[in-house]
């Protein structure tokens, strides 16, 4: 363990800019570079598959015994294997495939997420966890961060009961509440990789996002973090190094020894891995190979967009386990160079971590 690791409570890893410094932070919040490998993006909308309208009402949740539906659209291996090609226009399954597809939200709520430049996300499903306020904000982020926590009407009513109530704004403490109708899965936590994979869809005037896990208090000003994790280092994308392992197929043993996921499924995930060609390497581009991504750091460009769809894909198709997957999105996709895969203490310093307090719900087909 190195001394960064070994010292973030005395010195801190994460160095922000002096207070003063932060109040007076300005993000760039213009268009990407048009040199990007990847300019625009085409969502496939599966039009004239099985999958319209036409449906039975539950058929959202799950068609053919696959965890594709109504809302990710039906991908094909074949499409699967096409989607890594890096071209101009990239088309590509992304969730909100359609209208009858889940993940109902307002337009109230709609209209806000899409005022937001930067924002702030969470969220808990199936009367998960608890809301922990954001800490250590500047005033200007105050002013110009979205904080948002999804919220399904599980949770809406769990909270309710503990006397959390949503104010007529529809905020708790710096927290918009966005209660999410119909969610298009069983498994509470594929539900949960919506928010967590797909900002770039939620609010899609951001130019940039910070996930936080909900067994996380987020402690650390936004725009400042942005500054220190991206625009410093010249990265699009920031996530930390996994805690206690290096390689996939580790990880992959680990998941099923810990019951987190069925020893078959796990099979069927790390056969089509091996058959890829994912090398058993526990470094890549000079970084561990594995990562944990409770904390995810975003510039909204077409390539981590892209990124962020072949991730969601890959847990639809698999596991609910993303950090078996993120490390072979980024090995096939392998034109994103400029990821910020930052220690573990600088997670540490970026929240504070709770722990998860009751095990979500599943819903009932």
């Amino acid at each position: 363990m190195n001394e960064c690791q070994c010292f973030w409570n005395l010195s801190g890893c994460l160095k922000l800019l002096p207070a003063e410094e932060l109040e007076h932070v300005e993000l760039p919040l213009t268009e990407e570079s048009s040199s990007n490998l990847v300019k625009r993006l085409v969502y496939l909308s599966d039009q004239g598959t099985p999958y319209g309208a036409g449906d039975s009402t539950d058929s959202w949740q799950r068609i053919n015994d696959t965890r594709f539906n109504l809302f990710t659209g039906h991908q094909t291996m074949d499409e699967r294997e096409k989607s890594f090609k890096v071209n101009e226009t990239a088309v590509i399954h992304c969730g909100f495939y359609s209208e009858n597809g889940g993940f109902k939200i307002s337009d109230e709520d709609k209209s806000y997420m899409q005022s937001c430049k930067v924002a702030v996300s969470t969220c808990a499903f199936g009367g998960g966890d608890d809301l922990y306020q954001p800490i250590g904000m500047s005033e200007a982020s105050l002013k110009k961060v979205c904080y948002v926590a999804f919220w399904d009407e599980i949770t809406l009513a769990a909270q309710e009961l503990q006397g959390n109530k949503i104010g007529d704004d529809r905020f708790i403490g710096k927290w918009r509440i966005v209660i999410v109708k119909n969610l298009p899965f069983v498994d509470q936590r594929l539900n949960g990789k919506i928010p967590k994979m797909l900002p770039h869809r939620l609010f899609p005037h951001a130019k940039y996002s910070i996930w936080v896990d909900s067994k996380s208090q987020f402690r650390r000003d936004p725009l400042g973090v942005i500054e220190a994790l991206l625009l410093r280092t010249n990265s699009v994308l920031a996530i930390s190094e996994h805690g206690a392992r290096s390689s996939v197929y580790d990880e992959a043993k680990a998941v099923v020894r810990k019951h987190k996921a069925t020893p078959e499924e796990v099979e069927v995930q790390i056969t089509q891995y091996r058959k890829d060609g994912l090398p058993a390497d526990k470094r890549f581009n000079g970084r561990k190979a594995l990562n944990e991504a409770s904390v995810i750091v975003r510039e909204h460009t077409t390539l981590t967009n892209m990124l962020m769809c072949l991730w969601f894909n890959e847990v639809v198709r698999f596991t609910s386990r993303d950090q078996l997957s993120f490390p072979y999105v980024l090995w096939r996709l392998k034109v994103v160079k400029n990821i910020n895969t930052f220690p573990v203490c600088t997670r540490k310093d970026l929240v504070n971590s709770m722990g998860h307090i009751r095990k979500a719900k599943p819903l009932t087909n």
